[in-house]
């Protein structure tokens, strides 16, 4: 196999590995460096939507499919309005953005992007060997977006659940949809005990994204996440009649597994490997782009991109939620509930996206506190 020398190597082009890659590009100070891509897959097909809520206009407006300034849940019997403002909530296709980051990698001479699947990668004493299908490389410096093995998370995080679901785009013959508004949980249509529910993305009046989505330890089969589709479109939206447009399927772990510690001289996990994805919700899209601009900012310093990490009040916050959604996964309607139904959506937002003052986190805390919630938390101290 032929050697090629590389300054910078980012293993996998999803969301992380294209941010980072943006944010390097964006940077003078990488201007003189190579920087390598390697993606085993073409990207070249909707796998994915990545929806994300942030304030007024965005950078990424351009190829969003929808936003709204509305949105609701139904949970206890009752519905929750959400106003939305100064926030709106925003959706892309993961086509989208691939497309605009080989667009916008494409100007950068310095950039390439293969398509290979990496096998290894062995850091060296200066360097890193990385072995591909197809190449061999030397990196100096190497960011890999690959998993760990699902069952080394199991073994270290006992509250380790997923958040799995299966998604239809649909065209209906007759307008159903209330396009202004999205809906963030449904539970009016549910899997028996379980924190299980319908999300809503209204693209007009005649076409929606549908997604049966469960917060729950254990993964279903593709005919139980059909049958509560069927079931919610039949008995809660009932439409004359439906066109099925396109299907996504998905399984997110919702963990505080240290991934940090996966880290490796001159190799640093990024993205869901790194611990990117919020715990306690599984978005992923924008906290990828902080992170990435977190890294940038650090390297440009001469400081070393390991030094990112979250606040460590925020994974003791996520770890006590998912602990109540491990041991009592019946509960979660209701924390939902509390969680959305008793505060304004502005101060929820800025906690969930690591942001909140101690006041906020008071707030938060407070309005969800129930026999579960305090069982959780002794759980918690115990294990520290």
């Amino acid at each position: 196999m032929p050697i090629s020398k590389k300054r910078y190597i980012i293993i996998g082009a999803g969301a992380s590995g294209l941010h980072l890659a943006i944010q390097m590009a964006k940077s003078t100070f990488f201007r003189n460096f190579e920087i390598i891509i390697l993606e085993k897959n073409q990207k070249n097909k909707a796998d994915k939507t990545w929806s994300f809520w942030e304030k007024g206009n965005g950078k990424w407006d351009h190829i969003t499919k929808k936003q709204w300034d509305l949105g609701d849940i139904y949970a206890q019997g009752k519905r929750v309005e959400m106003q939305l403002k100064p926030y709106r909530y925003k959706t892309i296709s993961s086509l989208a953005f691939y497309n605009e980051a080989k667009k916008i990698l494409s100007t950068h001479d310095n950039i390439l992007w293969k398509q290979e699947e990496v096998k290894t990668v062995e850091p060296k004493s200066a360097e890193v060997l990385v072995t591909t299908d197809s190449t061999t490389y030397l990196a100096d410096y190497v960011f890999d977006s690959r998993l760990p093995d699902i069952n080394r998370i199991k073994s270290q995080d006992k509250n380790l659940i997923y958040q799995h679901f299966l998604g239809w785009e649909i065209e209906t013959k007759n307008p159903v949809f209330d396009s202004n508004c999205f809906t963030m949980m449904d539970y009016r249509i549910k899997d028996g005990e379980t924190t299980s529910f319908t999300y809503v993305l209204p693209f007009s009046a005649n076409r929606a994204l549908i997604e049966f989505t469960y917060f729950s330890p254990t993964i279903v089969s593709t005919k139980v996440y059909e049958e509560h589709l069927k079931k919610y479109i039949n008995q809660i939206l009932q439409p004359k009649d439906y066109t099925l447009i396109d299907i996504e399927k998905g399984v997110i772990p919702m963990s505080t597994f240290p991934f940090e510690n996966d880290h490796l001289p001159l190799v640093q996990k990024i993205g869901t490997a790194g611990g990117w994805v919020k715990a306690s919700t599984g978005y992923s899209f924008k906290n990828a782009e902080k992170k990435s601009l977190e890294i940038v900012t650090l390297m440009t310093k001469g400081i070393s991109p390991k030094k990112i990490k979250s606040p460590l009040k925020y994974r003791h916050y996520d770890d006590i939620f998912l602990n109540v959604l491990h041991e009592k996964n019946h509960l979660g309607e209701e924390v939902f509930f509390k969680l959305y139904g008793k505060n304004n959506i502005q101060t929820l937002f800025r906690f969930l996206d690591d942001e909140s003052s101690f006041f906020d986190d008071l707030k938060i805390i407070s309005s969800v506190t129930s026999m579960g919630f305090i069982k959780a938390f002794g759980n918690h101290l115990k294990s520290l």
